[in-house]
């Protein structure tokens, strides 16, 4: 009769063990904002120190041929949300245009699934007010702009409109001193004497025209991080799961620094003393971040992906790498940026990928690995990433479309087709054995480049009637 008993015992606790089911894992998208490709260690950098980031890239996938959507911010970030070209939203260049209501985000679908849901960063989808003046376009009246977080599926947020300073957000110094390299545009020092300072004129915000007051002083990304840590410890007392979307400003001018991280740097110059400081600021607090989710027992089944949203900006130390162009420009410079992904209870560490990847593949990637399956009946431009990141794909297969400024392009696993001047003519450049993009092989190459066109361009109309509203019907 024990032995009766036992058996029914261990049966039972087995089958009930076969229906529990699988713990999702928490997800965290971070973004640098206009971190270059060379400005990482994992991908070369010698000079600037980043080496949380650099251990978290050692944990997981690195992406050698990562693409933001577009060469410049908002439009990625809308395209990190709703897995579309942004231009299908109407997202075309920074400042302008607002994620739409009627777009499915990431956030909206894992809330659905019992995801606790918190934006902490830039936002820089829509202004975040229509009572105050705020940053760019945040002003008393513009109701036609506002899109806050929480009417995409965020819970909580802190957030500001667009780009503020990486040290001290809400000032600018009242008085300026040109002669050592500083400027309102490019950053400065740290200002210490707090009667030498005046506001920068943007603002943080959490909630519906709820202004934040407090806190908002020192490291810009440790500001940010102290928020997005509250939310992950709070929602890790629940046990349910979190997305936790982390957007810092640095290394986005105006770059501040302090003193002790502008003397890592002494050395150089003072511009570069800022930029370089303010990125490893930037990389304690990613470390920082990483430990609190050791001290919560979250590091294993975290999924955290990084990575830029652009290329460096124009007249910064920033650096491309080998790679052609900078911000606002389609060249490679321009859109292919640093990115890893780490997850230690799905992702084997010490990978490398060549596969052309890009922002829009966040949606399907992740909603596949957590087994989510949700279909939307309009145009999606984002593949799942999942195979290629267990070593099971080797090639994307589906090419990627960028549109910027009236500049196209399209590329392949191994082709990039560009056009400068509003489709009249194309270059060809091969990515595998030319990623510099020195050679433009279009001549000899006909019949592949009117293919590529071709394929650009019917890809290019379906954006179009997107923009017009057509997914929406």
């Amino acid at each position: 009769m024990k032995r009766f008993l036992l058996f029914c015992i261990v049966v039972g606790f087995a089958c009930c063990k076969e229906e529990l089911p699988v713990q999702r894992p928490n997800v965290i998208l971070i973004m640098a904002d206009d971190l270059g490709w060379g400005d990482t260690g994992f991908n070369g950098n010698s000079v600037i120190q980043t080496p949380n980031l650099d251990k978290l890239a050692g944990k997981g996938m690195v992406f050698n041929r990562f693409y933001s959507a577009s060469a410049v911010c908002s439009p990625t970030r809308a395209s990190c949300l709703i897995g579309r070209n942004p231009y299908r939203t109407n997202v075309i260049t920074a400042n302008s245009g607002y994620l739409k209501k009627e777009e499915v985000t990431l956030a909206e679908v894992l809330k659905s699934h019992g995801y606790h849901t918190g934006h902490f960063g830039k936002w820089h989808l829509g202004t975040l007010t229509t009572k105050t003046k705020d940053a760019n376009r945040g002003r008393p009246g513009n109701a036609e702009e506002f899109s806050i977080p929480t009417q995409h599926g965020f819970e909580v947020f802190f957030s500001t409109e667009s780009k503020v300073p990486t040290f001290d957000p809400m000032v600018k110094p009242k008085v300026f001193q040109t002669e050592k390299g500083e400027g309102l545009r490019y950053g400065w020092e740290a200002i210490d004497d707090g009667d030498s300072s005046e506001a920068y004129g943007t603002h943080y915000w959490n909630g519906k025209e709820m202004m934040v007051q407090e806190d908002l002083t020192g490291d810009d990304s440790k500001i940010i991080i102290d928020k997005a840590m509250d939310f992950i410890k709070e929602s890790s007392a629940t046990e349910d799961p979190f997305f936790s979307v982390i957007w810092l400003h640095t290394p986005h001018l105006p770059v501040v620094a302090d003193e002790k991280h502008r003397n890592m740097y002494k050395t150089h110059d003072l511009q570069e003393q800022l930029y370089y400081g303010t990125i490893t600021a930037l990389d304690e607090q990613i470390g920082r971040l990483w430990e609190t989710l050791g001290e919560l027992g979250e590091q294993q089944n975290t999924m955290i992906w990084f990575c830029s949203d652009n290329g460096p900006e124009r007249g910064t130390p920033g650096s491309s790498g080998i790679y052609r162009e900078r911000k606002r420009s389609l060249y490679e410079g321009g859109v292919r940026v640093p990115a890893f992904c780490v997850w230690e209870n799905g992702v084997q560490p010490s990978q490398i990928s060549s596969v052309p990847a890009v922002t829009s593949d966040y949606f399907p990637t992740i909603l596949d690995m957590l087994s989510i399956d949700h279909q939307l009946n309009r145009p999606m431009d984002g593949v799942s990433l999942k195979m290629v990141m267990s070593s099971e794909q080797s090639e994307r297969g589906a090419s990627i479309g960028f549109l910027f400024n009236n500049k196209m392009s399209w590329v392949s696993d191994q082709y990039k087709l560009i056009s400068t001047d509003e489709g009249n003519t194309f270059e060809l450049y091969d990515l595998i054995h030319d990623p510099e993009e020195k050679d433009n092989i279009a001549a000899g190459n006909e019949e592949l480049v009117e293919q590529m066109r071709k394929d650009l361009l019917k890809w290019k109309k379906s954006v179009e009637n997107s923009q017009q509203g057509g997914d929406y019907l």
